[in-house]
């Protein structure tokens, strides 16, 4: 590859006045121009140092006026560069507009070579101002031109020689100094003289010299085309010439480009040969030879100062010290450069080292192209940190050490900070473009040198115009590489730096650029199997939405602004992707805690710029068919989702609830004669609204909002664009949707005959301006029927909305009476209320049962004749038989008869005993097939009466426990207290006073006290027991339990009052059996989690064999309210951990268990949970009472020890005798009971006890104020 036209040699000129005004004579423009045009040279041999000659197929020269250099170079070399900078800018800025309608035509966006970096590197090249850093702009050699036209030629001669050099002195100076004589053909000398005076000029000046003759007709010949000359920073502006009137290229008048472009010399061809012979022996016989020679001098010197005690030591404090640099020349020419104080990167003056005499034999070599003495040089300066860096990637073959040297280049330059010094910003501009165009792409663009990303080293982070081109050519070559991603974000970088510099059709053409190649999906050689089991068309596009976002929204900005709309909305709401689209998108590393995107919220941004353009465009465009295409990204229905509900269902969207009522009454209807199940087909009644439930979710994490909603209903034959005629469709007019929020809308729809209707889309305006329509229709199952579907991906037909609409012939309808269906109604809690359900048929045919599910945590009842089992023991006391079970209850059967068109009412008793907002669920049936009926009723609950139970230990009489029942009324009316029951399978509970319940005021307290005593009639306990006790047994070893049901169980009511009421009242005992079993279901679900709950009913009873309840009833009568009020748990005496030993077997056994818990960690919970359950409850069965005279006249000092044995539920005295020696006060406190809990009853007799039978232990002390005291006095008698 030839060197960039940057590092050719440059030469000086400097002509006479008589030679400038023969050349404008002559229509021809200066002198450096004209030979610029000779330029270069083709098939030049230079000689290297070894004296082997090197062929260049072409050797170029850069030719300058030395006036102009020297004004150049006395300019701030700062502000030269920033100069320069705006200068690149406004040619690219002016041109580009003509750049990029030519590619349009042409349709080559994806070309090698593109205008503006032609241009950038031109305007690059084109420096030729001499630098601090480098000599490539230093002089080599300066032409001093004459014509024999002047009035004395050889004075000419000799005032250019004596004339100084006013360049810098940093400049080097040592250069080729070259004497050129012009004789025309219309001199007033002769050829003889002119002859005489070149031998004259180079007796006294040397032998470089050259007599040029030129014809220089007075008429100037027809113009020929010449190569346009590099373009050149034009000089600082100055008081007579302001900036806009400077011109961006300096050339003379008669170097315009004609009308086609071209640029033209009005020169003969005889003077054409002879212009370009001189051009040729200039280089060959004068500035090769010389620069050759230079060579050799420099050389030896540089050899002097490598010797190998020089090279040894300087490698060994390299490798194992501090390095330190080389040793300077040991000798200068005469003309080599001193040094002089210069001004560094910062602007500050410093003595710093101008160009030293070994880089100047490094850039000659590279000139001559001797590499090998090249590219020592610069590698012994750039170990000395003098450079080299930049130019060693242009001389050495690819390899991985060519990147470490560009990054050497810029490793002084502070490229990254947001605005770099100018200077620098050149000189790595520089580097860049001598780098591409000094490398053969084939190296610059593959592995190891992946030259694209030096180029964006060099732009840094600057945002000026040849940074944003660096960085756009570097996209380029990516492309060309199929580095495409890589290629569009340069792209991009490139588009945002221009945009900010206000180019905005380069900006558009970058980013049309970047969206093209960030469009152009790679290729994925992934198997089939994979996208099918992802989830994932192989045909999307999968990447960071913030990239392709990025492209889109600033170009479609600039496509509004420019006055393209119609595109510009496509842009925009193309950006309108939704941040959700896709679920397998969401992602733990991508998404917060919450699950929310952790990119920053654009959607706001990108729907504003939508609304604003699309409004704008419908505003002011004729073209109405011109975004008639335009469709929605991303979707707002969720059609899986969206389902049909009648208008039985129409009270609230819970669909768990229904279906559980359905299960229930599915089982139900298997034990019935003819077995009968809930037609739920989903068919609608002519003249009947049914509604589609539409679900909505908003991907955008904006507010928006949707239009004129409606759904398009057809019959399933039809495909038309609108609904049937028979069909009304409801239309919401306007529904706003927040960020990310899921919504339900529901749309009614009727039918006025029976039809096959199929629920086709649904129809809205986004925005109320776009028209958009979703199919509500969504993707079948995958077909595993046959082996090509197995090979190929196969689906079912669409799934879609179906709605039958038929006459119907019967239907029931339920509502409450004198209520309205959803108005709430406000209860006490505890209140028993009696409602009224009205039942109508609507149908053409007869009802003559029905059947009413209830859920299991609602308290309702039915008022009819049964009633429970009990047994009347008195007015105080009745025992009731319970079945002992906490199955819910069975669908409740209503006997009427209905025929058509009439109404009946039935009242039920319902109890409320949930605080807070509340809903009642009722789903009826008969015994015939028919459309079921539903029914839901809205109400509130507050609290009323705060009830709680507490006992312990009772000291006298024969009652083992005192129990404290204590009311706090917490409603804001008077409460009277009507009864207190007391339920229990065991105890029997009395009043220890005579308690008056009656009345409550706000805020006040009651206390009740009871003595509680085992009941003689308790006999199915034991039977309790061992039933939970098997069952627990079959749990913790992990086998099923069966189906069994726990045994019934008597329960003793005691009436604490007068009885207002019995527990065998219809609907009493059940609704308190069934707020009993709500309360019994709650509390084992939430401590046996892990036991399945439809096994719950088969293990554990409702009432444990030691519980106690109370019901009180109570009145509110100027609120005409009345209800009871439970209080369920307490627990009383002792039942020695009955499941102790299964428990301890289940934890030694190494069986795994399955059925309950797959982990250890379950396994172990369970037996926790059994083990601190009230099966498994162990305390002190004793209770000692001390009791004792508070006088008395008798002393004892021994202490004394009693045994005996306690049967179950009793009790005894025992009277210790004390005998007292003297007077004084003595304590009974000190005390101590020791109690062993025998295995078996039968195996107590009066013998000793066997110590293996004990099933407990338990040791009693008395503490402090246990003990009691008495006083013994003296009695003295008269």
């Amino acid at each position: 590859m030839p060197l960039p036209l940057s590092l050719s040699p440059h030469i000086c000129i400097l002509p006479s006045e008589d030679l400038v005004d023969l050349l404008n004579a002559s229509s021809l423009p200066s002198l450096s121009h004209i030979l610029q045009s000779f330029s270069p040279l083709p098939q030049v041999t230079t000689r290297t140092i070894s004296l082997v000659s090197v062929s260049h197929p072409s050797f170029a020269l850069r030719f300058s006026d030395l006036e102009e250099i020297e004004q150049a170079s006395a300019e701030d070399e700062d502000q030269r560069a920033a100069r320069t900078i705006d200068w690149i800018g406004a040619r690219i800025n002016k041109r580009c507009p003509k750049w990029i309608e030519d590619l349009s035509k042409s349709n080559d966006t994806d070309s090698y070579r593109t205008p503006w970096w032609d241009e950038l590197r031109r305007c690059t090249e084109g420096d030729h101002v001499p630098s601090r850093t480098e000599g490539w702009n230093h002089p080599v050699a300066l032409i001093y031109a004459v014509s024999t036209t002047a009035p004395n030629p050889l004075q000419a001669v000799t005032a250019l020689h004596s004339r100084a050099l006013h360049l810098p002195p940093w400049v080097d100076t040592n250069i080729l100094r070259y004497t050129l004589i012009i004789h025309p053909e219309n001199s007033p000398l002769s050829n003889e003289e002119a002859a005489a005076l070149f031998n004259a000029v180079k007796k006294q000046y040397g032998l470089h010299s050259y007599l040029l003759a030129l014809s220089l007709p007075t008429t100037p010949p027809p113009p020929i085309p010449v190569p346009a000359l590099i373009p050149r920073l034009p000089p600082p502006p100055s008081e007579s010439q302001p900036p806009a009137q400077i011109p961006s290229t300096p050339l003379s008048a008669a170097f315009h480009p004609d009308s086609s472009g071209l640029h033209t010399l009005r020169i003969s061809e005889k003077d054409i040969q002879q212009t370009a012979r001189f051009t040729r022996e200039f280089l060959v016989m004068s500035l090769l030879p010389w620069m050759e020679k230079c060579v050799v001098d420099w050389n030896e010197a540089f050899s002097s100062t490598r010797r190998l005690p020089s090279r040894l030591f300087s490698s060994t404090r390299r490798l194992f010290g501090s390095p330190s640099p080389s040793p300077s020349a040991s000798h200068h020419l005469s003309s080599s450069v001193s040094s002089l104080p210069s001004t560094n990167q910062s602007g500050v003056t410093s003595p710093v080292s101008p160009l030293t005499q070994q880089r100047r034999l490094a850039e000659f070599a590279t000139i001559l192209g001797d590499l090998k003495l090249a590219v020592s040089v610069w590698e012994a300066l750039r170990k000395d940190g003098k450079g080299g860096s930049d130019v060693l990637p242009l001389l050495l073959s690819p390899s991985p050490t060519l990147p470490l040297h560009a990054a050497n280049a810029f490793s002084g330059m502070q490229l990254q900070i947001s605005d770099p010094l100018p200077h620098e910003q050149l000189t790595a501009l520089k580097y860049a473009v001598r780098w591409e165009a000094g490398i053969s792409s084939s190296d610059f663009l593959n592995y190891p040198l992946e030259g694209e990303r030096w180029l964006v080293s060099a732009a840094g982070s600057s945002e000026e115009i040849p940074s944003a081109l660096l960085v756009a050519h570097a996209a380029l070559l990516s492309s060309r590489k199929q580095a495409k991603r890589r290629a569009a974000l340069w792209y991009l970088v490139a588009a945002n730096r221009l945009e900010k510099c206000g180019i905005k059709p380069l900006t558009m053409f970058f980013l049309r650029r970047a969206h093209e190649l960030y469009s152009n999906r790679p290729i994925k050689s992934l198997s089939p199997s994979f996208w099918e089991s992802e989830g994932r068309s192989p045909l999307e596009m999968y990447g960071v939405d913030a990239i392709m976002s990025g492209i889109e929204h600033p170009l479609g900005r600039l496509l509004y602004t420019s006055g393209d709309v119609a595109e510009a909305v496509r842009f925009f709401l193309g950006l309108l992707r939704g941040s959700v689209a896709k679920p397998w998108q969401i992602a733990p590393s991508s998404t917060g805690g919450d699950g929310s995107s952790n990119f920053p919220a654009t959607d706001k941004l990108f729907l504003d710029d939508f609304r604003v353009a699309y409004a704008h465009f419908k505003a002011t465009s004729s073209e109405s068919t011109q975004l008639s295409d335009l469709k929605m990204p991303f979707a707002f229905c969720v059609a899986h989702q969206t389902r049909m509900r009648l208008a039985d269902n129409m009270q609230d969207g819970e669909l768990d609830v229904w279906d559980t009522l359905k299960k229930q009454w599915k089982t139900f209807a298997k034990s019935l004669p003819c077995m009968q199940e809930l037609l739920v087909s989903g068919k609608a009644a002519v003249n009947e609204v049914f509604w589609i439930d539409l679900v909505l979710r908003n991907p955008l994490d904006t507010e928006v909002n949707l239009a004129n909603l409606t759904l398009i209903v057809q019959e399933a034959n039809e495909n038309t664009p609108t609904s049937s005629p028979f069909v009304e469709v409801g239309v919401i007019k306007e529904i706003v949707l927040s960020g990310k929020e899921t919504r339900t809308v529901p749309i009614s729809v009727r039918s006025s005959r029976a039809a096959s209707l199929v629920i086709a889309s649904a129809k809205y305006d986004f925005l109320s301006l776009l028209p958009a329509l979703e199919s509500l229709a969504s993707r079948g199952s995958r077909l595993h029927d046959t082996i090509a579907h197995m090979l190929q991906p196969t689906y079912a037909p669409d799934t879609k909305i179906d709605v039958d609409v038929e006459d119907s012939d019967s239907e029931l309808l339920v509502d409450f009476v004198d209520s309205v269906q959803d108005e709430a109604t406000t209860f006490a809690q505890s209140e028993r209320k009696e409602l009224t359900l009205r039942f109508s048929n609507s149908g053409s045919r007869p009802i003559r049962e029905v059947w009413m599910v209830v859920a299991p945590e609602d308290e309702l009842w039915i008022v009819d004749d049964e009633k429970p089992e009990c047994r009347g023991m008195g007015m105080k006391e009745e025992v009731i038989r319970s079945n002992n079970s906490i199955k819910p209850d069975q669908p409740l059967r209503i006997s009427i008869i209905l025929n058509p068109g009439q109404s009946v009412a039935v009242p039920i008793q319902f109890h409320a005993e949930a605080i807070g907002d509340q809903k009642l669920n009722l789903l009826f049936s008969e015994t015939d097939l028919f459309r079921s009926a539903r029914l839901t009723k809205h109400y509130s609950v507050f609290r009323l009466l705060d009830i709680s139970t507490s006992s312990q230990p009772y000291q006298t009489g024969n009652r083992l426990s005192l129990v404290q029942l204590e009311l706090l009324s917490l409603g804001s009316a008077d409460v009277h207290l009507q009864q207190v029951i007391c339920m229990s399978p065991t105890w029997k509970c009395l009043p220890l006073v005579k308690h008056d319940l009656g009345i409550l005021t706000p805020l006040q307290s009651s206390q009740l006290w009871f003595g509680a005593s085992p009941w003689d009639g308790n006999t199915t306990s034991h039977d309790v027991f061992a039933f939970v006790s098997t069952k627990l047994q079959d749990v913790l070893h992990g086998r099923a339990v069966n189906n069994s049901d726990p045994p019934s169980i008597d329960i003793l009511c005691t009436h604490f009052t007068e009885p207002t009421r019995s527990l065998g009242e219809a609907g009493t005992s059940n609704l308190i059996n069934k707020c009993k079993t709500s309360a019994v279901t709650r509390h084992l679900k939430q401590s046996h989690p892990h036991i399945p709950r439809n096994s719950l009913p088969h293990i554990f009873p409702l009432y444990h064999p030691n519980v106690v309840d109370f019901v009180v009833f109570w009145e509110i009568p100027s609120q005409k309210r009345r209800g009871f009020a439970t209080v369920y748990g307490l627990l009383l005496g002792a039942s020695h951990a009955p499941l102790e030993p299964i428990i301890q077997e289940a934890g030694n056994s190494k069986a795994q268990r399955s059925l309950y818990a797959e982990t250890r960690r379950e396994k172990e919970e369970v037996l926790d949970a059994i083990q601190n359950s009230e099966w498994n409850m162990e305390m002190n069965p004793l209770v000692l009472a001390l009791q004792g005279p508070s006088t008395t006249c008798h002393d004892f000092t021994h202490g004394l020890t009693f045994r005996g044995i306690l049967e179950p539920s009793k009790s005894t005295v025992v009277e210790p005798k004390l005998w007292i020696t003297r007077p004084g006060t003595y304590g009974l406190g000190h005390w101590s009971l020791d109690t062993e809990v025998l295995e078996n009853e039968s195996d107590i007799s009066n013998e000793t006890l066997d110590h293996d039978r004990v099933r407990h232990r338990y040791r009693q002390t008395s503490l402090p104020a246990d003990g009691s005291s008495f006083t013994v006095s003296v009695i003295q008698h008269d």
